[in-house]
């Protein structure tokens, strides 16, 4: 068990997070347990980003099965170890492809959601350009002898920055952006606020027409549609050369692209997809990683999952010479999340149990005879082996808790009764509604099926 206090921020966003069944962002390495494999897959793949290079990683499981606790697991070392990560979750409204805006409310989403160790909640591309200012001048300071107000002082600080824009500047729309770069760095010099915020705007693709943002900037392109991804790709490098690792690209919920009605849509969002793949996994990008979400519907659907296209079943369908042999590929482009196992689950139930005990301050801890009679009474239940997910037990177990503290003198075994007795009672009572539905002669049409409670929501 965890022995070292949190703090209440962490408790409570674990504690609230996990009972309602979300994933909490703060703190997730606190309940991290059998995912050893998958993270260090992961974790792989930080290296070689921070080396040069680019990865692109596909994380499939059930719903509950922790796709999004993976995610936010990765996203906390990345921001640790030095990158700056974006995250998203694909939803109607927010795209790969499509027009409308649809797909430059990604990239919007993701540029709010930019993060950095310092920022890690968001918000953090004014602080990356400022800090990154901040250093410069402090570097020519060192190296001239000058100061700020000193006469060609402002001089070399931008020859400096040029340098770095320059690197930029010969990729796809690289000179719009390093244009940006600079004019960002002319209001900073000049406290001119309203150049900064429009420099800003335009790096968030904000702004609605090129006419806008040649008026606000002098450019003439800013991101849309058809460009998001190419300014991603932009970002990373920069980055990079200012003194990060990388950029890490979050992508969750990615089962919304299947949902997408019309064909040519759809495909429209698994060839961005592909071409996304294919940058990453060919080196045609450096420091940037991608990380997709999603369930085994959306990867293995033969009508509209990604399996419908031939160059994605290549690309991800698994190994044939494996699949018989009950081995995986934990290296694979898809990270498939297997089940927990018995003592996993328990682990991960006195973990639970030990954070809500440190929340709410009291002294009795739950025994761990008790977390063994939970577990077993969920895994007991019938069809668990298959659907129960630790995002299920998880969220019950967190209720059990907070019955157990606000009756302190109700034991795990008599609520653990109470809840095996109740779906008893509730069969052999008839509804109030029908009382005598469950009598031969009920006065409904002959041949009218007959509805207990149980059974009462479920329709054909």
């Amino acid at each position: 068990m965890t022995q070292t206090k949190l703090p209440k921020r962490i408790s409570t966003a674990l504690v609230n997070a996990l009972g309602s069944g979300v994933v909490p962002r703060l703190g997730v390495e606190h309940i991290a347990v059998g995912r050893d494999r998958e993270l260090a897959t992961l974790s792989h793949d930080l290296s070689n980003i921070e080396a040069g290079g680019a990865s692109f990683r596909f994380v499939i499981g059930r719903y509950g099965a922790g796709k999004s606790f993976l995610l936010q697991l990765l996203r906390s070392q990345a921001l640790e170890q030095g990158f700056v990560v974006a995250d998203a979750d694909i939803t109607p409204e927010r795209r790969l492809a499509g027009a409308g805006g649809a797909s430059l409310a990604t990239y919007r989403e993701l540029l709010h959601h930019l993060s950095t160790k310092s920022r890690p909640d968001g918000g953090a591309l004014q602080t990356i350009l400022e800090r990154w200012i901040a250093a410069i001048q402090t570097q020519v300071a060192q190296d001239s002898g000058k100061r700020p107000n000193d006469e060609g002082f402002d001089s070399e600080v931008e020859a400096k920055i040029r340098e770095v824009t320059q690197d930029v500047a010969d990729l796809v729309n690289g000179f719009e952006f390093a244009n940006v770069i600079i004019a960002y760095w002319t209001g900073y010099r000049s406290d001119n606020e309203a150049q900064k915020e429009a420099a800003l705007r335009w790096l968030r693709g904000e702004f609605a027409t090129k006419t806008e943002a040649k008026s606000a900037l002098g450019v003439r392109v800013i991101v849309d549609d058809e460009t998001w991804y190419d300014y991603i790709k932009l970002l990373a490098k920069f980055v990079a050369d200012i003194g990060y690792k990388g950029l890490i690209v979050l992508l969750d919920e990615a089962i919304h692209l299947t949902k997408i009605t019309t064909t040519v849509t759809r495909q429209n969002n698994y060839d961005k997809l592909l071409a996304m793949f294919n940058d990453t996994m060919q080196g045609r990008v450096s420091y940037l990683g991608i990380i997709v979400g999603g369930t085994p519907q959306f990867l293995e659907d033969p009508r509209r999952g990604l399996y419908s296209d031939p160059a994605w079943q290549r690309r991800t369908s698994q190994n044939r010479l494996l699949s018989q042999s009950g081995l995986t590929d934990a290296i694979a482009p898809v990270v498939r999340l297997e089940p927990l196992s018995h003592g996993q689950l328990l682990e991960l139930l006195q973990r639970l149990a030990e954070i809500h005990r440190s929340h709410y301050d009291y002294a009795k801890p739950v025994a761990p005879k008790d977390l063994q009679q939970i577990l077993q009474t969920m895994t007991d239940r019938l069809g668990a082996e298959a659907l129960l997910t630790p995002g299920e037990l998880v969220r019950d177990v967190i209720g059990v808790l907070n019955v157990l503290h606000q009756n302190p003198n109700l034991s795990v075994s008599q609520l653990l009764q109470t809840t095996r007795n109740q779906p008893e009672r509730n069969a052999a009572a008839p509804t109030e509604a029908e009382p005598n539905s469950s009598k031969p002669n009920s006065s409904k049409p002959m041949g009218t099926p007959m509805v207990t409670p149980e059974f009462a929501e479920f329709t054909l």
